[in-house]
């Protein structure tokens, strides 16, 4: 609470002190600068967007220590779970087309879980994190832990026979329910999970540069995720094969750009991607968040299908989605309100994402955006 009082007054001292050389740019500059001040460090990529019209665009720092490449627009990051409303949007596309519900239990899908509750846990349930399934992935085994995919991460589903709540009862954010939908898309289409998402997803949102990680697999204009190391007094890389679950997909394998995520927001304000009728689905609060869930989030926060939605009172409701692996750390945000976008992809964890996107939305509605 008290670094959100700071950086909020930051950005209100940032936006009052406005003169007429201090552009909404120097302003948001100010307060991303400030939190990245190290050039030859690892930083952020950062767009703000109202409709199609670009209001903030700056990168900061290096996207790899080693060859000494800046991040710009281009660069690659893994978004981690910001990956999740992509997975979400697939099963919403099915659900469209008739191929499944989202009320279909998981027992449709997966006739090898052999526990009853399987019948009753549907898509609803693990797309809003109110399954009561429990991440009961092997931690100790290194090897599992670094390199398992998404139908290894969810074989210990197949003899789980015991749930953490009565299913529909209460959140808890988990991986494996999303890693499912890797083998829902397969088993339901018949079609590579990757294929079904370049062919209907990506492609169709022009996000050409757009990839899932594949460990062989060369990413185009990549970042590198790295952590700050107290005992060596510098940086070292923390992505694939240093830390845990780069391996699976459906959950958080994304890379993509700011000029790549950018277009991923104007399919969504349209109708190639998904209906009206579905993306009131996903952004529909489905269940209200703890405030003892961490992460900064408060009692009007809510979960769709893989987007957090925000409705604070006297303000406009904020969509959005978190990710972190390793050493990324990762925001994206709009306001389908007033058509703004807020991103900040980054290659080294050391902000408060809410709290930096807060300050950015002060500075926003100092500006009368939103």
């Amino acid at each position: 609470m008290k670094r959100l009082l700071i950086l909020l007054s930051l950005a209100m001292i940032i936006a009052c002190n406005t003169t007429e050389n201090s552009t909404l740019t120097d302003r948001l500059d100010a307060l991303f600068s400030a939190q990245y001040p190290v050039a030859d460090a690892p930083g952020t990529a950062v767009l703000v967007m109202k409709g199609d019209e670009v209001l903030f665009e700056k990168c900061y720092g290096l996207a790899d220590l080693e060859t000494r490449e800046p991040i710009t627009p281009q660069t690659n990051f893994c978004i981690a779970s910001i990956s999740k409303q992509f997975s979400a949007v697939a099963l919403l596309q099915l659900e469209e087309r008739g191929l499944l519900s989202m009320n279909d239990p998981l027992s449709k899908f997966f006739p090898e879980f052999h526990a009853p509750f399987y019948d009753s846990i549907t898509l609803h349930h693990i797309m809003s994190h109110t399954s009561g399934l429990p991440d009961a992935r092997p931690r100790t085994d290194r090897n599992f832990v670094l390199y398992s995919t998404d139908v290894e991460s969810c074989q210990y589903l197949i003899d789980l026979d015991y749930l953490n709540f009565p299913t529909g009862t209460q959140y808890e954010y988990i991986n494996p329910t999303f890693q499912l939908v890797y083998q829902i898309v397969e088993r339901v289409t018949g079609t590579p999970f990757e294929q079904y998402m370049h062919d209907n997803i990506f492609a169709p949102a022009g996000m050409d540069a757009t990839l899932y990680f594949e460990a062989e697999r060369e990413i185009p204009n990549p970042s590198h995720g790295y952590e700050f190391d107290d005992e060596q007094g510098c940086f070292v890389e923390c992505d694939y094969g240093e830390t845990s679950f780069f391996a699976s997909k459906a959950d958080g394998g994304i890379y993509t750009s700011l000029r790549d995520f950018a277009k991923w927001e104007k399919a969504l304000r349209g109708t190639v991607i998904l209906s009206e009728e579905s993306k009131r689905k996903a952004w529909t609060p489905h269940i209200m968040i703890p405030e003892t869930a961490g992460y900064g989030y408060n009692a009007n926060t809510g979960y769709g299908y893989g987007w957090f939605i925000q409705r604070n009172p006297n303000q406009p409701e904020v969509i959005y989605h978190l990710g972190d692996n390793g050493g990324y750390l990762n925001y994206a945000g709009r306001v389908p309100e007033h058509e703004i976008l807020v991103v900040f992809f980054a290659n080294v964890p050391q902000i408060d994402r809410i709290e930096m996107a807060d300050a950015v939305y002060a500075i926003l509605r100092e500006d009368g955006l939103m």
